[in-house]
C-alpha cells in the first residue's frame, strides 16, 4: 500500500472533518449571519422552472445522501437478514441511478441559471459557482461508479468501500486505506472530492443543511392586533 494511499484515504478525511467541525463553529460563532443558503430566488423567478430545478436537486441530494449513510456504515451482519450483498449492490444502483439523475437534472438547471442570469450571476459569489461545479463533478462520478460497478455485480467492492467508512467512523485510518487500495479509480475519485467537499463545507452555502430552527420552540409568542 503506497505512501499516497494512506495519505489520502487514511488521513485526509480526518483533516477534512477537523476543518469541518472548527470551520462551522468558528463561522457561527463570529459571522452568524452568514449562515444560511443565500437563496437567489427573490431576485429571479421565472416561472416555475426555479421550483422545479430545486425539487428535483434536493430531493435527489437528500436520497443520495441517505443512501450513502445507510448503505457504508450498515455492517453486513445486520443487513445479511433482509438482503444479500449482491442485491444490496443491485438495490443501490437502480436507486442511486434514479435519484442521481433527478439530482443531475436540478443541478444543471440551477447552474445553468446562475451563469446565465445576469441578475443572478452578479449576486453570485466566486464560493457559489465553486460548490456548483463541484457538485456537479461529484455528481457525475458518483453516476459513473454505477457504470463501474456492473463489472463485478456480486458486492465485493461495495463491501470493501463500506469496510472503508466503518474504519474511518471508528478511527481506524491505516486500515480504511488498505480497504480502498485496489478499487477502480473511479470510486478513489468519488471518495477524495467527497472528502474535500467535508473539508471547504463550512466556508459556503452548505451550511444551511445542518441550520434547523429549533429556537423557535421557545420563542415568545407573537402577538398580531386586528385593526
Amino acid at each position: 500500500m503506497s505512501n499516497l494511499n494512506t495519505l489520502l484515504f487514511g488521513i485526509y478525511p480526518y483533516i477534512a472533518f477537523a476543518i469541518c467541525v472548527v470551520g462551522c463553529w468558528i463561522r457561527f460563532d463570529r459571522e452568524p449571519y452568514t449562515w444560511k443558503a443565500h437563496s437567489s430566488q427573490a431576485l429571479r423567478n421565472k416561472g416555475k422552472s426555479f421550483r422545479i430545478a430545486s425539487n428535483l436537486f434536493h430531493v435527489g441530494v437528500i436520497f443520495i445522501l441517505l443512501g450513502h449513510f445507510v448503505g457504508l456504515l450498515t455492517p453486513e451482519v445486520i443487513y445479511h437478514h433482509f438482503i444479500s450483498t449482491a442485491n444490496k449492490q443491485l438495490l443501490a444502483m437502480v436507486s442511486g441511478g434514479f435519484f442521481g439523475i433527478l439530482c443531475l437534472i436540478g443541478l444543471l438547471m440551477l447552474l445553468h441559471r446562475r451563469l446565465t442570469d445576469d441578475r443572478v450571476r452578479a449576486n453570485s459569489s466566486k464560493s457559489d459557482i465553486f460548490i456548483l461545479v463541484l457538485l456537479l463533478v461529484q455528481l457525475i462520478l458518483g453516476l459513473m461508479t454505477i457504470v463501474v460497478s456492473t463489472h463485478h455485480m456480486d458486492g465485493s467492492v461495495m463491501v470493501q468501500l463500506a469496510n472503508w467508512a466503518q474504519s474511518i467512523v471508528l478511527f481506524q485510518g491505516f486500515e480504511a486505506a488498505a480497504y480502498i487500495a485496489n478499487v477502480h479509480i473511479i470510486y478513489k475519485l468519488h471518495v477524495f472530492v467527497g472528502m474535500t467537499m467535508i473539508l471547504v463545507f463550512p466556508f459556503t452555502r452548505l451550511v444551511h443543511i445542518i441550520s434547523a430552527p429549533v429556537w423557535y420552540l421557545g420563542r415568545r409568542y407573537q402577538v398580531v392586533r386586528q385593526r
